[in-house]
C-alpha cells in the first residue's frame, strides 16, 4: 500500500483533500450567503467576502507545512465568533452615497461602519486561512497535478452542495451542521472537544435564527413575514432584514390614486385583456390586472418564497385564478424567450436587494432597466399597448433617467405620478394616443445617459468608480500585502513570479465576465449562477486532466488559442447571441466564455510544473486573483466588454515575463520534490 510522508495512505489523503476543499468552497458560499442577509449592505459588496476568503485561503497556503498547526487546531473559534458577532448586530451597516443608489428603508443600529466591516473582513480571512491551511498540509502530500485534480473534484462537489441546498430552500442551520460536520471530520479525534464545543455555538446561534417567527430562505434571500397590525395590509415581507413587500386587500389597493392603478387608469382606451407583469412577488398587481378584467396575466417573479407567499397568504387569493400564469424566472430572459404580445406590461417594483453573485457589480434585476431591456418590453406590445413602471426612486435623476429612455424609445414623453418618498409611476403607451396624463413627464436637470446591457448600472449618476468602493478596495488590498508579509514570505521574493501573479488577475476576470454574460443570456437567477461556476470548475478540471495525460504542451499554440478565443468574445456582440434561438445561444455562449477558459487553465498548469517554489508562486497567483477582484469595478466606468481587453493585455504581460524568466514556449519542465499548485487560478 502506497504511503505519503506523514504515514497516511495515499487513498486516504485523497478523500480527505476531496473534503477539506469541498469544505472550503463550502463555507466560503455560505459566508457570502449569510453575511449578507444578516448585514444588509454586504448584499450590495458580496465580493468583500470573497476577496476575504481568497486572502485567508492564500495565507493557509503561503504558511509553510512545518508552521501554523495552531491555525488548525482553532479554525472553528472564529466561524463561531463570525456567526455570533453577526446575528448580535444584524443590518448594522450605515452606508451613505451621492454616486450610487441603495435600495433600503433600515436604520443604521449598534456598532459603526468602521466596526462592523473590519471585523466581517478580517474574521472570514482567519476563518478560510484554517480551512486553506488543513487543505494545504494534505495538497503536499500528492504529486502537484494530482493534488490539483482531486481540489478541484471538491471544489465543483462544494459547488453542488450549496446549490442543492438553495433548491431546497434549506434554512441557515442545515449549511452550519454541514459545515461542522466536514470540519468535525478534518479536526481528527484530538480536537473533538476543542472543535466540537465552537461549532455547537455556531450551531446554535443558527438555530436560533432558523427558528425564530417568520424565517425562511429562499435561494436569493433570507425572508421573515410578519402580520400587519393595520387594516391597510395584512402582511409585511421583509427581504434580508429591508422591508421589502406588503399584501393588501384588493379594496386597498384599488383606491384612487392608488400607484397600482395609474397603469389601467392613465390608458383608458386599452383593454387590457392580456398583461404581464414583471416582479409579480406576492401578487398584489396581478390581482389589480384581474380586477381590471384581464383574460390572462402572465406573472413571471424570480423568487419562489415570494410568489408562494402570495398564493397562500393574499387576501385575494391571485394566483389561484386560472386566467393567472405563474412563471419563476427573470424578467428579462422571460421577455427574450416569448413570443407573445400584450396590451400591457408592468414593471412593479422590481428592485432586488442582492447581487447576483459574489464575483461581480451586478443586481438581479440591472439588465430589466438597460435600454435594450425597455426596447425589448416595446417589442413585446400590441398595437396601442402600453408599458408601466414604477417604484420608490430616491432620486430625481434616476426618474429622468428611465423617463428619458421612455421618451426615447416610444418617441414621445410618458405620463409621470409621483407620491410620496420619492415615488413614482411611468407610462408609456405606443403613441401619444394611448396614454391619458394628468402630468406630462419633464426632466428635472440634466437626463443621465441609458443604462445598457454593457453598462448595466442604473443606480450608478456617472460611469465612476464610487469613492466609497475605492476607500474600501485600497484597504482590502493593503490588508492582503500586510497578511502575506505577515506569513513569513518577501514580497521581493514573489517578483520572480509576476507571470503567476498576471495569470491570478486575468483568470478572476475572465471567470467575472462569463458570470455577467451568462446573466444576459439565460437571466440573473441563481440556477444560471451556480451552472456557470460549475462549468468553470469543470473546464478547469478538464484542463488539468488533458495537461496529465501530455508530457509537454505547445505553449505558443496555447496562447495563441487563447488570444483567439478572447477575441472572438470580444468581437461577438451580445446582442447577435441574443438573438439566437435558445439552442444556438447556448452553444455559442458556452464556446464563446469556455474556450478561454479552457486554454488558459492548461497554460497555468503546465507553467506550475516550472516552479521552483510553489509556495511563492502561490502567493503571487493569489495577490493577482485579489487584483483582478478589484480590477473588475473598472466596468464601473469602461462597461463590462472592455474587461476582456484588460483581461488580453494581463495575458499578453505574463506570457512576455515567461519569456524573460527563461519559461515562455520552448522551455522544458522541471520536477521539484514536494512541488504543489495553487488551488485557485
Amino acid at each position: 500500500m502506497k504511503m505519503t510522508k506523514t504515514g497516511q495512505t495515499a487513498s486516504s489523503v485523497r478523500w480527505r483533500l476531496v473534503l477539506a476543499s469541498t469544505t472550503m468552497l463550502f463555507v466560503e458560499l455560505a459566508l457570502i450567503r449569510w453575511a449578507g442577509a444578516n448585514v444588509v449592505h454586504l448584499s450590495y459588496f458580496s465580493n468583500f467576502i470573497l476577496l476575504g476568503s481568497f486572502l485567508g485561503i492564500g495565507i493557509g497556503f503561503l504558511i509553510p507545512a512545518e508552521r501554523g498547526q495552531w491555525l488548525k487546531r482553532w479554525t472553528p473559534i472564529p466561524l463561531a465568533l463570525l456567526v455570533v458577532f453577526v446575528r448580535a448586530y444584524p443590518v448594522q451597516v450605515r452606508q451613505s452615497s451621492s454616486e450610487v443608489i441603495y435600495f433600503t428603508a433600515v436604520k443604521a443600529t449598534g456598532l459603526p461602519q468602521w466596526v462592523t466591516l473590519p471585523a466581517i473582513f478580517l474574521l472570514t480571512a482567519v476563518i478560510m486561512a484554517g480551512i486553506g491551511k488543513i487543505t494545504a498540509d494534505l495538497f503536499r502530500q500528492l504529486p502537484s497535478l494530482e493534488a490539483y485534480r482531486y481540489d478541484l473534484l471538491g471544489s465543483i462537489a462544494g459547488s453542488v452542495s450549496f446549490a442543492v441546498l438553495s433548491w431546497l430552500r434549506a434554512p441557515s442551520v442545515a449549511w452550519g451542521v454541514l459545515a461542522a460536520a466536514a470540519l468535525l471530520i478534518l479536526g481528527g479525534r484530538r480536537n473533538t472537544l476543542l472543535y466540537g464545543i465552537p461549532l455547537t455555538a455556531m450551531v446554535g446561534a443558527l438555530f436560533l435564527e432558523t427558528t425564530t417567527t417568520g424565517i425562511s430562505w429562499s435561494p436569493y434571500y433570507k425572508i421573515q413575514l410578519k402580520a400587519s397590525p393595520t387594516t391597510t395590509r395584512t402582511y409585511h415581507i421583509s427581504a434580508n432584514g429591508v422591508p421589502h413587500q406588503s399584501t393588501g386587500p384588493l379594496s386597498v389597493l384599488m383606491w384612487e390614486n392608488s400607484p397600482y392603478r395609474q397603469a389601467y387608469d392613465q390608458t383608458p382606451h386599452n383593454p387590457h385583456k392580456r398583461v404581464l407583469i414583471i416582479g409579480a412577488g406576492n401578487g398584489n398587481d396581478v390581482s389589480v390586472a384581474l380586477a381590471h378584467g384581464a383574460e390572462r396575466v402572465d406573472a413571471v417573479e424570480i423568487d419562489p418564497r415570494l410568489q408562494e407567499i402570495g398564493a397562500q397568504l393574499h387576501p385575494a387569493r391571485p394566483y389561484d385564478d386560472p386566467r393567472v400564469h405563474v412563471h419563476i424566472d427573470d424578467g428579462r430572459a422571460f421577455l427574450e424567450r416569448t413570443n407573445a404580445k400584450y396590451d400591457l406590461i408592468v414593471l412593479a417594483l422590481p428592485d432586488s436587494l442582492t447581487l447576483v453573485s459574489g464575483a461581480s457589480n451586478l443586481r438581479l434585476e440591472s439588465y430589466l432597466f438597460t435600454r435594450q431591456a425597455f426596447e425589448a418590453a416595446r417589442d413585446h406590445l400590441a398595437p396601442n399597448g402600453a408599458f408601466a413602471m414604477y417604484n420608490y426612486y430616491r432620486k430625481s435623476w434616476l426618474v429622468d433617467r428611465f423617463a428619458g429612455d421612455l421618451d426615447h424609445i416610444y418617441g414621445h414623453a410618458p405620463c409621470m405620478t409621483t407620491f410620496n418618498r420619492n415615488a413614482a409611476v411611468l407610462v408609456a403607451g405606443m403613441t401619444p394616443a394611448d396614454q391619458s396624463c394628468k402630468q406630462i413627464w419633464q426632466p428635472s436637470g440634466p437626463v443621465p445617459a441609458a443604462a445598457s446591457d454593457d453598462h448595466p448600472f442604473p443606480y450608478l449618476l456617472h460611469p465612476t468608480i464610487p469613492t466609497l468602493y475605492l476607500g474600501a478596495l485600497g484597504a482590502i488590498l493593503l490588508v492582503t500585502l500586510l497578511a502575506v508579509r505577515l506569513t513569513g514570505v518577501r514580497i521581493r521574493s514573489t517578483v520572480r513570479y509576476v507571470d503567476m501573479f498576471l495569470l491570478g488577475a486575468a483568470f478572476m476576470l475572465l471567470e467575472t465576465k462569463n458570470v455577467i454574460g451568462f446573466a444576459l443570456y439565460f437571466g440573473t437567477t441563481w440556477l444560471v449562477n451556480a451552472l456557470v461556476f460549475f462549468g468553470v470548475l469543470l473546464s478547469v478540471l478538464a484542463a488539468v486532466e488533458v495537461r496529465r495525460r501530455l508530457r509537454r504542451v505547445n505553449q505558443l499554440l496555447l496562447q495563441v488559442l487563447l488570444f483567439g478565443s478572447l477575441a472572438a468574445a470580444w468581437l461577438v456582440p451580445a446582442e447577435a447571441v441574443l438573438s439566437l434561438p435558445f439552442a444556438g445561444r447556448l452553444a455559442a455562449a458556452i464556446a464563446l466564455a469556455f474556450a478561454p477558459i479552457f486554454c488558459a487553465n492548461l497554460i497555468f498548469s503546465d507553467r506550475l510544473a516550472l516552479a521552483p517554489d510553489p509556495t511563492s508562486a502561490f502567493g503571487a497567483n493569489l495577490l493577482g486573483a485579489l487584483t483582478g477582484g478589484a480590477l473588475e469595478y473598472l466596468a464601473l466606468v469602461t462597461g463590462y466588454q472592455a474587461l476582456l481587453l484588460v483581461v488580453a493585455t494581463l495575458y499578453l504581460g505574463a506570457f512576455l515575463a515567461m519569456r524573460v524568466a527563461g519559461r515562455g514556449p520552448g522551455a522544458q519542465p522541471t520536477r521539484v520534490p514536494g512541488e504543489t499548485s495553487a488551488v485557485r487560478t
